[in-house]
């Protein structure tokens, strides 16, 4: 083996070894993300293909998630909606934990409230049950709803 292919072999898996390290490094943002995802969704009783479809393309266009695979996204999104649909208290503390995970994190806090924010509003209504969704959560995250008007 010539040393400029040792020299690329080096290059491919440091380049490995960073797209892993950024996996682990925002796990904790994903799990925050589909956790409110889904109680957002599940808010109003189900999840319409509206919401569904504005969770995968924000995930997709957020640099710190494009990382990871749409499915990914797909598996830990519906992870979090099956445990509320088994067990909603249960389903409820799971994901509200993976959300605490982001309070001390204000800039994703915010960008967290105003993802969940848009998938609520994603089938054209934001009614009064993803509202009171939605100001749990920011509440969960250390962010006050007075900043996304709704308090």
């Amino acid at each position: 083996m010539s040393f400029a292919n040792f020299l690329s072999g080096l290059k491919t898996k440091a380049g490995e070894l960073k797209t892993e390290a950024l996996k682990f490094k925002n796990k904790d943002f994903l799990n925050a993300a589909m956790a409110g995802s889904a109680l957002i969704a599940m808010a109003d009783g189900n999840v319409s293909s509206d919401e569904k479809q504005k969770m995968v393309k924000f995930i997709e266009t957020h640099d710190a998630l494009s990382i990871f695979t749409t499915s990914d996204v797909i598996k830990a999104f519906g992870d979090f909606v099956s445990q509320l649909e088994f067990d909603k208290d249960i389903g409820e503390a799971k994901a509200y934990q993976a959300l605490g995970k982001m309070k001390s994190n204000g800039e994703a806090a915010r960008l967290l409230v105003r993802m969940i924010i848009a998938i609520a509003s994603a089938d054209g209504k934001f009614d009064d049950n993803e509202k009171r969704v939605a100001v749990k959560i920011a509440k969960e995250l250390g962010v006050n709803p007075a900043e996304f008007e709704l308090a």
